[in-house]
């Protein structure tokens, strides 16, 4: 039986490729890939020649069964991403839990990270924090992801993709209020950026100025004492009135303040349904 070797690759900076990576690579029988055309260029630079496998989001279950069938049979495999670490906010996740389900022993061969990078050059806390990848675009699961990290008191890190910047950072100030922010892009290449400043700010700026370039987002956490308490169930109803206003539906609202305060979900959605028979 052969093994599955997670490794990690630049996210930018060829430099940073470590020598065990480029050992594991060429010593492994086939390597799996998000993009074989962006892997193709790190192993030409690396003169690593060895088969390519495509494995990601679409078509995960169809090559993840192939991929653990090959490695069953005695071949060894190693994963990439495009960028960073394999198998965080990765479909990469999956393989992982395919073989360990088969008895197949996985190591991983550690590198660049942008979640980690990015929050080490932030200036933010780091001595708690925690990883929400990137948002979804559906409002409905957004706003929802939203309301129930509002109240986080680690680090947060986000990943955001240019054209959605905006609207993520105006969603955030909506929920978060005006806490700090740092904006880091390009991370390990030429033009290496970190952006130190304020939610409000951060909209204001880039209402102006055209984002480019993948973003990590790293925002402080809520301060302890700005956290909203509810002692009655009318204190947790203003709570749903506030998260309703900023575009949640009114059913998710209560079940998210039911959850954080511990009063019934549905006592506050009667409240919500007779609040707006009242208007």
């Amino acid at each position: 039986m052969g093994k599955l070797y997670l490794v990690g690759t630049p996210i930018g900076n060829l430099g940073d490729m470590t020598y065990r990576a480029v050992e594991t690579l060429k010593q492994a029988d086939f390597i799996c890939a998000e993009d074989t055309r962006v892997t193709a260029k790190l192993l030409n630079h690396f003169d690593i020649k060895k088969p390519l496998v495509s494995y990601h989001e679409h078509n995960a279950k169809a090559a993840g069964r192939q991929v653990v069938d090959r490695i069953l049979s005695g071949e060894s495999c190693a994963i990439v991403t495009d960028a960073g670490m394999p198998c965080i906010s990765d479909p990469g996740e999956d393989l992982v839990k395919l073989c360990y389900q088969n008895g197949i022993e996985v190591n991983v061969v550690p590198g660049p990270s942008a979640v980690v990078s990015a929050l080490a050059v932030s200036g933010l806390d780091t001595s708690r924090f925690t990883f929400e990848g990137f948002l979804s675009v559906t409002k409905k699961q957004r706003f929802s992801h939203l309301a129930q990290v509002k109240d986080c008191t680690s680090t947060m890190i986000f990943y955001e993709a240019p054209h959605k910047l905006i609207y993520t950072l105006k969603d955030m100030l909506e929920y978060f209020g005006d806490r700090k922010i740092s904006l880091c892009r390009e991370l390990t290449k030429i033009h290496e950026e970190v952006f130190r400043t304020t939610l409000s700010e951060a909209v204001d700026y880039y209402t102006e100025h055209s984002p480019k370039g993948e973003f990590v987002l790293v925002i402080e956490g809520a301060k302890a004492e700005d956290l909203l308490e509810a002692e009655t169930i009318e204190q947790a109803f203003l709570q749903v009135k506030d998260l309703v206003s900023k575009g949640m539906r009114g059913a998710d609202a209560c079940k998210e303040i039911a959850k954080s305060t511990g009063f019934s979900k549905g006592e506050l959605y009667t409240m919500l349904l007779e609040d707006k028979e009242n208007a």
